[in-house]
């Protein structure tokens, strides 16, 4: 699936920054390993159906072994095995009696590091078996049997497979710690680096087995035909504490949402929880919903938080242009594409917005094969969009009493004709603010 860095900003899926996303929510990974394969995930959700459902099919397995999942292997287990690779210790004698005793007297400090090194590489292996034996079955999906059988394999090599057994509260005997600390350090690294990295694609699975768990979340249906669909019950936004669940229904007979409603009355939200349950979806996680259906996406492209460029000399209502322009090259009419769009237009006069807007939605509503979920404050253009069948008319209702506004952030049928700037305005005490100058 393909999405570009405006869509993860946009949406909060990814954020480096002070910002909450979904990518931290999701984050229950125990090493940076597995930070980083979840981030990769992430940066690359699917387009292909099988891909997606084999996902499905690993994180519900991790799930019903959860329980069972070793848990030894720590971010410091992993951190210390880089290290060893990367820190100079004397040269490590041969695995004599001799050789080991004369290593610890006369290296105490490289001895010393060794001897901590190996523990954390026996913890690593032990750890490892057990993931192997946990998933030791004809049911675990290709993707993640291959990679437990390659890492089978490579634990077979040498003397690391002895790391397996119990080591008891003595541990491992001079000579022996010598002796696998010399094969560790001499012909095991690219091998403990493969290692690291096949943990740290199941440390990624078993954070997104997890969050799918943790957060109620509930696997999608994906749906194989060349028409798009898109049908929730009780979708809810991810990043809320207590958000609002609402139905969502697109497919080609109705692919355009045309939805309205005062500020703040949760059309942004809306659109967002739109964005963030299908893309999860394309991650082969679960999704904030109580059920959902839907074909699969080659790409979502959002237009929510457009900014001017003041250092390009660009306006707002440039960038506007420019990110419309980017949609209609990117999207076409062979493949299925999700299109969300907050509030077009903000950076001109509202009659020139208007004329703008129908333009763009009268373009956008011929592509059949994408959905669109387009809100505005132009609610005057509703009237000229109603002879095309394939637009759906919502709102989110506000009611106002005694100059307070109540939001009950549910979404009907129809057109909204709030009209509550001056009201806004007048509650805020600006209006009688500017009366007493």
């Amino acid at each position: 699936m393909e999405i570009d860095q405006t869509t993860y900003d946009d949406l909060s899926l990814i954020s480096d920054g002070n910002e909450f996303s979904v990518f931290q929510k999701m984050d229950l990974t125990r090493t940076h390993i597995g930070r980083e394969h979840l981030r990769r995930l992430f940066m690359n959700p699917f387009s292909d159906l099988q891909r997606i459902r084999e996902t499905q099919q690993i994180l519900s397995l991790i799930a019903s072994r959860q329980k069972a999942w070793p848990m030894v292997i720590t971010n410091g287990t992993i951190m210390v095995m880089e290290k060893f690779y990367e820190t100079v210790l004397d040269r490590i004698p041969d695995g004599s009696l001799i050789g080991a005793l004369a290593y610890k007297l006369l290296h105490a400090p490289s001895f010393s590091l060794l001897r901590y090194s190996v523990r954390h590489f026996a913890d690593f292996v032990a750890d490892f078996y057990g993931l192997i034996e946990l998933f030791d079955d004809p049911g675990t999906p290709l993707a993640m049997r291959s990679r437990l059988e390659r890492a089978r394999r490579l634990l077979e090599m040498g003397p690391v497979s002895s790391l397996a057994k119990p080591l008891g509260k003595k541990g491992l005997s001079i000579t022996e710690t010598v002796k696998i600390g010399a094969y560790l350090r001499d012909r095991f690294r690219d091998t403990a680096k493969e290692l690291i990295e096949i943990y740290g694609r199941l440390d990624a699975w078993f954070s997104m087995s997890m969050a799918t768990e943790h957060l109620e979340l509930n696997f999608p249906e994906f749906i194989e035909q060349e028409k798009p669909v898109l049908e929730t019950e009780s979708l809810r936004h991810i990043l809320l504490e207590k958000p609002i669940a609402y139905p969502v229904k697109l497919n080609e007979k109705v692919n355009f949402l045309f939805l309205t409603g005062a500020n703040m009355a949760g059309k942004s939200t809306f659109i967002r929880a739109v964005g963030c349950g299908v893309f999860l979806a394309h991650l082969g996680m679960g999704v904030p919903a109580k059920s959902m259906r839907l074909t699969p996406f080659d790409g979502i492209l959002s237009n929510i938080n457009v900014e001017d460029n003041i250092s390009k000399g660009e306006s707002l209502f440039f960038n506007e242009v420019q990110r419309i322009k980017h949609t209609l090259v990117k999207i076409n009419k062979e493949q299925r594409w999700l299109v969300l769009i907050d509030e077009l237009f903000k950076g001109t006069n509202v009659e020139d917005a208007m004329k703008c807007s129908i333009t763009v939605i009268k373009g956008l509503i011929k592509i059949r094969r994408s959905l669109f979920v387009l809100s505005t404050h132009l609610y005057e253009i509703a009237e000229e969009l109603r002879s095309f069948d394939n637009i759906g008319f919502k709102y989110f209702e506000t009611s106002v009493v005694d100059d307070q506004f109540d939001f009950s952030y549910q979404i009907r049928d129809g057109i909204s004709n709030d009209r509550l700037g001056y009201l806004i305005l007048k509650r805020e005490k600006v209006v009688q603010m500017l009366e007493e100058l």
